[in-house]
């Protein structure tokens, strides 16, 4: 009886915690927001916030960052994948090497989607955990043909200090390793926001 008392204890302190560690100092509560769309939002001048960084995709070894979740019954003999369905958490940090500073992650799923060549719809968000970003999102979603040099997605939307957000987020392959399909690819954004 004891130990279930002081399990459901340590459960009420991670509840309690989690939502403050989570979101830095952005009050994403229902009414921070509300208040923030009828109060800040009709006296807020729209600004352009320029960001790179770089994006670790890594699909071997012990540690994953991209997972396989889902294919059709034909994608191992398609030449292009196509039909798998994979999810990531993959690193966002500053420089190009795993040892930068982190300022976040890229979650979401990608699915190889075309017939033709290697062409992957990506629907993932750029979660800031570092910074004056803190806490704050931006969400892309877009085609990305992997063969070309650079590829450009739209970013459709954002929370935190990015709430209405919209831009482009213009990636370019930094390094990929033809054995291992590990990737570093540096993305250059641009977003409009308030």
């Amino acid at each position: 009886m004891e130990m279930k008392l002081i399990m459901i204890l340590i459960l009420h302190a991670i509840l309690i915690t989690v939502p403050f560690l989570a979101h830095g100092s952005i009050n994403t509560s229902p009414e921070a927001v509300e208040k923030w769309f009828e109060e800040e939002l009709p006296h807020a001048k729209e600004k352009l916030t320029k960001l790179r960084f770089y994006f670790h995709d890594i699909v071997s070894g012990n540690n994953p960052t991209v997972v396989r979740v889902a294919e059709a019954n034909t994608s191992n003999t398609s030449p292009t994948f196509f039909g798998v369905v994979a999810v990531m958490d993959d690193p966002l940090t500053l420089g190009p090497v795993p040892t930068s500073e982190r300022v976040g992650s890229a979650k979401g799923i990608y699915t190889f989607a075309s017939q033709e060549d290697f062409g992957l719809l990506m629907a993932f968000n750029f979660v800031f955990t570092g910074g004056k970003y803190n806490g704050s999102t931006l969400s892309v979603l877009g085609h990305n043909r992997l063969t070309e040099k650079y590829r450009e997605f739209p970013v459709v939307g954002g929370s935190g200090v990015f709430r209405l957000a919209r831009g482009v987020a213009a990636a370019k392959t930094y390094i990929f390793n033809t054995s291992t399909g590990d990737a570093v690819v540096e993305y250059n954004v641009m977003v409009l926001h308030y």
